[in-house]
């Protein structure tokens, strides 16, 4: 593969991002690909893009986006007034996995929160991804808490 860069997301990536979010079961009953896009993913990316708590990052290889991830600095009280880092929707492109290209995202995030001072980083991956817990067990991350959510819409 050809060199990677690690970089914020731009408006014209959202289409490729949503394109890797619905890239499995799980995703592709959520997301929802058309040409255009709906418009609320392009709404969330300003969001998204306008909150210096939020980075939406992209792995680009040659011209084609072929990962991402966003990460969000929480800061809190607990532990001593810690900051946290939470990283959510990490996917890289289905034919491009098992090359250390979701590797460098999660040291690209681990580094972004170092720099924000945070103290933990954190992330939850559906219980059905065992590839996914094997894979952050393997950079370091431990199975510590029991998540749950709850549906408000």
């Amino acid at each position: 593969m050809k060199e990677l860069l690690i970089r914020r997301a731009l408006r014209e990536d959202v289409a490729a991002i949503v394109r890797l979010l619905a890239d499995d079961h799980l995703g592709s009953a959520r997301e929802k690909i058309t040409d255009p896009l709906p418009e609320s993913y392009l709404l969330a990316f300003e969001e998204i893009n306008r909150d210096p708590r939020q980075e939406l990052i992209v792995a680009q290889s040659e011209e084609s986006v072929i990962g991402c991830m966003q990460l969000t600095i929480i800061p809190g009280l607990s532990n001593q007034g810690a900051r946290r880092a939470q990283v959510e929707a990490v996917r890289v492109d289905a034919h491009l996995r098992n090359k250390g290209i979701g590797e460098q995202l999660i040291k690209y995030a681990i580094e972004r929160a170092r720099y924000h001072g945070c103290k933990v980083v954190q992330l939850t991956t559906h219980q059905s991804r065992t590839n996914a817990h094997r894979f952050y067990e393997r950079l370091g991350f431990h199975h510590t808490h029991l998540g749950f959510k709850l549906s408000v819409d």
